[in-house]
């Protein structure tokens, strides 16, 4: 039955995009969508220059693909963060990471536009998730509570900083800042798709070959130093890779939160915690999640509803569970 079900979430991805590609206001059969991907690849069918061919591989496709890529990015960094903390209730949104990484675009859209949004997303989520983890710290342990704590107070600080860039930056930009931080896929094209695949992958890849340790390291510290682990050096290659990974994704979608701590929890529920299979099983859960959560947001209404709405109505519900079910463990007591 576990196997069975690693297989479902290993293919879930391409069952969704295949669906999301023929989904949407504009009608196209799900036998053309396949016709126009092989004629695209393999160059099986000739179907000419019909409006649907631009629909699927100039609109659809890449903005599928691009929240694929930031699906399996946040994903992977949840599950990577809940395993080297050994806490439940963390990911890149509750530790200040996005807040961080959204300063950082926001600034460089209001008044440092000549400086890659990447950049500067990846050097404020860094500072961000260094001094939510610094101030956790205490007499060399990190606590649960403390860490849910700081990450709270960082998040508000960073927040707090964009809403004074909002405030003083120039009207025509305010709009483009607002829409951005709501986080969508609607400004997605191949340029984004290139960038979102090299730095998603320069993240998620190094995290997918060092999984092993997370199930030493997520023991905790004494028994991991015991096992020969430099666990401050692990630490910080982990949330170094995790960091950029979501800081690439954020200034490619704005924010985007709950998918890294939904996701892995529902993998590890329904395949067990052992991280060489969780990691790669929470990297396609959080693909297909993403994929399946935009199309939602597209295809709702006449309009485009930015996919951080939807994203945080369906992890709002699941945090409370979280507590529910994690009790007085969730809560360090």
């Amino acid at each position: 039955m576990k196997g069975f079900r690693s297989i479902l979430i290993f293919i879930s991805p391409v069952f969704i995009t295949w669906a999301s590609l023929f989904l949407g206001a504009y009608g196209v059969t799900p036998t053309m969508v396949i016709k126009i991907l092989l004629n695209e690849t393999l160059h099986i069918f000739d179907i000419g220059d019909i409006p649907e061919k631009a629909i699927i591989i100039d609109i659809r496709l890449p903005r599928v693909i691009l929240a694929g890529l930031v699906g399996a990015a946040l994903s992977s960094a949840g599950v990577t963060l809940q395993g080297i903390f050994r806490n439940p209730l963390v990911d890149p949104f509750i530790l200040g990471i996005s807040a961080g990484a959204a300063f950082g675009c926001a600034i460089t859209i209001g008044f440092l536009s000549f400086l890659p949004l990447q950049i500067t997303a990846f050097v404020f989520a860094t500072v961000a998730v260094m001094v939510a983890y610094g101030v956790a710290r205490t007499q060399g342990e990190v606590s649960r509570l403390p860490l849910i704590l700081s990450g709270v107070i960082v998040s508000a600080f960073f927040t707090a900083m964009v809403s004074i860039v909002k405030f003083l930056v120039d009207p025509h930009k305010l709009q483009s800042i607002v829409y951005w931080l709501m986080g969508s896929f609607s400004l997605a094209d191949w340029r984004a798709v290139k960038i979102a695949g090299a730095g998603v992958l320069a993240g998620v890849v190094p995290i997918f070959l060092m999984r092993w340790r997370l199930n030493v390291m997520s023991m905790g510290e004494e028994e991991a130093k015991a096992l020969g682990v430099n666990i401050r050096r692990e630490r910080l290659l982990f949330i170094g890779f995790s960091t950029f990974a979501v800081a690439v994704a954020t200034s490619l979608c704005g924010i985007i939160g709950w998918v890294g701590l939904m996701v892995p929890h529902l993998v590890r529920m329904l395949t067990g915690p052992d991280h060489k299979s969780l990691v790669p099983l929470s990297i396609a859960a959080g693909a297909a999640f993403m994929i399946a959560a935009d199309t939602v947001s597209r295809t709702l209404t006449t309009f485009d509803i930015p996919v951080g709405i939807i994203t945080a109505l369906t992890g709002a519900p699941f945090f409370i569970y979280l507590m529910k079910r994690g009790g007085k463990e969730a809560w360090g007591k």
